[in-house]
């Protein structure tokens, strides 16, 4: 799992979450065992207009799915009609391997 943190400077209304929710619906951490267990949404957002994307990828080495992560949500934000200099993103960061291997 991949955590990109951000701010929605102008806000954001229910319409627009919905709309943002959509792209990023194959990404969704429920789908993993992780994100079951711990109940992860897509996006989370904070009182102060702050916000997370918890994101799942697929990707051979950290940094590859840090990109993978920032490209889904720079595509998202994009799609649900958000301008990118309303809604900067910080960096992405792993946060989580669900993972076969044992």
């Amino acid at each position: 799992m991949i955590t990109v943190p951000g701010t929605f400077t102008a806000g954001i209304d229910g319409a627009a979450r919905q709309r943002l929710g959509w792209p990023l619906r194959p990404a969704d951490p429920h789908g993993t065992g992780m994100g079951s267990a711990e109940d992860l949404d897509v996006l989370a957002v904070n009182n102060d207009n702050t916000f997370a994307l918890r994101l799942t990828v697929d990707a051979d080495t950290y940094a590859d799915a840090e990109r993978e992560a920032r490209r889904l949500a720079d595509t998202a934000l994009r799609e649900a009609g958000l301008d990118a200099d309303d809604v900067p993103l910080g960096p992405a960061a792993v946060t989580g391997i669900d993972s076969e291997i044992a």
